[in-house]
């Protein structure tokens, strides 16, 4: 009785029209802490997105949506199927690799329409590679072949000794990569350490900085600072920035080992 006749008139006249005006509603208010939570932590990341954008032009972070924080949301739990991460990494992949293709240099081209008329275009650059870091960014090889019909993939691979040490085991790259646009393939970029010795490679080898295009899924600030201040002239591409990394100098929230879930080698 009394609920009908005070609390919910009171509810419907001052509760209920200002919900339009609420960008988010968290059930149980203040008690829910783990929505609370999660919040917190999603602004904290669009925060760090922005700052480091400021700091470094050439970070470029695709601009999220539900349907791509839904993605990430997928591909981060750690219950997510083997077939699932594959596709949802896929989808997301074919997104950075669009907008990294985005970033290529063109010319403007005229063509002639089915109705006769004109349209004026651009045209991409032809002179174009994929370069994957072994073992995981053979992983963004299948969309960028997707996108771009019969382009040349080389590959490097560096074997990590310890938290910071590298090793160059192997590359094979194009001949003429110096006359190339390089699009660097490697889903997660972490310390850094890696980055900087592919590109340093690249560069050894007569490709020109302001031509690599670097891809990755995550990015952890640290990484970005390092191979940005390292390669003030390359681009990088990526879908979220992390909040940083762990003692261990893995990628937190992260995603775990990419490569041993996307192949499935997580349980050898």
């Amino acid at each position: 009785m009394q609920y009908s006749k005070f609390i919910k008139p009171a509810f419907d006249d001052f509760i209920l029209p200002t919900k339009k005006y609420a960008d988010i509603i968290i059930p149980r208010g203040g008690d829910n802490h783990v929505a609370i939570n999660l919040i917190v932590q999603h602004i904290h990341t669009k925060l760090g997105q922005q700052s480091l954008c400021k700091i470094y032009p050439n970070l470029y972070v695709i601009q999220s949506t539900f349907q791509i924080h839904g993605m990430h949301t997928l591909i981060r739990d750690n219950e997510t199927t083997k077939h699932d991460f594959i596709f949802y990494s896929d989808r997301l992949i074919r997104l950075v690799v669009e907008h990294g293709l985005g970033h290529l240099p063109f010319k403007e081209k005229q063509v002639i329409t089915p109705t006769g008329s004109f349209y004026t275009g651009v045209e991409f650059c032809k002179r174009l590679c994929g370069i994957s870091i072994i073992r995981s960014g053979e992983s963004m090889e299948n969309a960028l072949r997707a996108c771009c019909k019969g382009i040349k993939i080389g590959k490097i691979l560096i074997h990590r000794e310890g938290d910071n040490g590298q090793q160059l085991i192997y590359h094979n790259l194009p001949n003429d990569i110096a006359y190339r646009n390089v699009l660097l393939l490697d889903p997660i970029l972490g310390t850094g350490n890696t980055a900087v010795q592919a590109i340093s490679l690249l560069l050894q080898k007569g490709a020109q900085e302001s031509n690599i295009i670097f891809l990755n899924l995550i990015s952890a600030p640290q990484g970005v600072h390092v191979v940005c201040k390292r390669f003030p002239r390359i681009k990088i591409v990526t879908s979220e920035i992390e909040s940083g990394l762990n003692e261990d100098f893995r990628v937190f929230p992260g995603m775990g080992e990419f490569g041993d879930r996307y192949f499935g080698t997580d349980d050898d």
